[in-house]
């Protein structure tokens, strides 16, 4: 009986081992199952901006995604939130610095309020020419230096990308800067766009750009500054009887992701995005011309907008009333900051 009893306990033994070996295979196999199936979870990365999806930017973000997926073999999905369905204007830039989402593509006079004051150098009137000057400086050594002053932010600059030249609208005709006296005109955050309106006898009012359709429309402002991809994709010419194709400033954007994530990437991954960063910058540049002048064409159609071409006098007395913003505001961006671009692109506002 004795005998009989070991052995029994001897089977028991040999079977709980059994279940015991059955059993850390299976659990092994489900952990490296679930590994995988982690590994396999794409890295996502939400880029919010504030403007419509057929606008340069907008085209821009999604060619952007394609690239990124393309590239990184769809290790990467880059979901792109536009016209504000994330955040507005003012709470773009907090969402980023504290990860809630990772890539923006905010316009150049965000990062004044910020505290990195000297990207408002792109808010001078009449500063740039064409977009053969603006790339000097975009795609030159001082782009460069502006991008790496965002860094103790929390943010990597990556890029700058195209919009277009503003122009101003209203329901009254704009043909001289008299014209804008006395009239509520919407900017973004910029103490320079601030010294521009006042330099025209405007009074100047910020705004969140997705609530400017409604202001016009009911009168809280005006009119606006806007290139014309902007205006005529917010709808903003179906409520502005004039535009005056002024082209008295840049609007155009950084590409910025959260500093931490993209330190976070994996060194392959990282260099992928840089490459599809890249391309979607030649892209964005090439297309923003085009988007604008279709988007004149289609406010002309619209019948909704008298648009209006100054003549070479009347743009002068533009670049002459604004001319002493160079002045009041240089101490704003930094006097050397403003010569080295004044050396790059040829501009004096002395001589006008």
């Amino acid at each position: 009986m004795s005998r009989l009893r070991s052995f029994s306990i001897s089977v028991v033994n040999l079977l709980k081992e059994e279940i015991v070996r059955n059993l850390g295979a299976l659990c092994g196999g489900l952990l490296l199952c679930l590994s995988l199936a982690v590994s396999a979870d794409p890295i996502i990365i939400k880029f919010s901006h504030v403007v419509a999806a057929a606008t340069p930017k907008g085209k821009a973000s999604e060619f952007f995604a394609q690239r990124a997926a393309e590239l990184t073999k769809n290790k990467v999905k880059v979901e792109v939130y536009p016209n504000s369905a994330l955040y507005k204007d003012k709470e773009e830039m907090e969402a980023l610095q504290i990860g809630a989402v990772q890539m923006l593509a905010p316009s150049l006079a965000k990062f004044g309020p910020l505290g990195v004051k000297e990207f408002e150098a792109f808010d001078f009137p009449y500063i740039f020419d064409d977009t053969a000057d603006l790339h000097k400086i975009t795609q030159g050594p001082i782009g460069a230096s502006l991008l790496a002053k965002l860094e103790p932010k929390g943010i990597k600059g990556l890029a700058f990308w195209d919009n277009g030249f503003k122009s101003f609208s209203a329901n009254t005709p704009i043909k001289s800067p008299a014209d804008l006296k006395g009239k509520k005109m919407r900017i973004q955050s910029s103490k320079v766009l601030e010294e521009e309106i006042r330099s025209v006898g405007g009074l100047p009012q910020v705004m969140a750009f997705s609530e400017v359709y409604q202001a016009l429309q009911t009168g809280v402002v005006d009119g606006t500054e806007n290139p014309i991809s902007n205006l005529y994709t917010q709808k903003m010419h179906e409520v502005q009887k004039h535009l005056t194709l002024t082209n008295h400033g840049y609007l155009g954007y950084a590409v910025i992701v959260n500093k931490k994530f993209w330190e976070s990437l994996p060194v392959d991954v990282r260099g992928q995005l840089e490459l599809a960063v890249k391309e979607a910058t030649i892209y964005a540049n090439k297309i923003a011309q085009e988007e604008n002048d279709s988007a004149l064409e289609g406010v002309r159609k619209s019948g909704k907008t008298v648009v209006y071409t100054p003549t070479n006098e009347e743009k002068m007395a533009f670049k002459k009333a604004m001319a002493p913003v160079h002045t009041k505001m240089a101490d704003r961006v930094g006097s050397e900051l403003l010569k080295s671009i004044y050396k790059e692109t040829g501009f004096d506002p002395g001589k006008l």
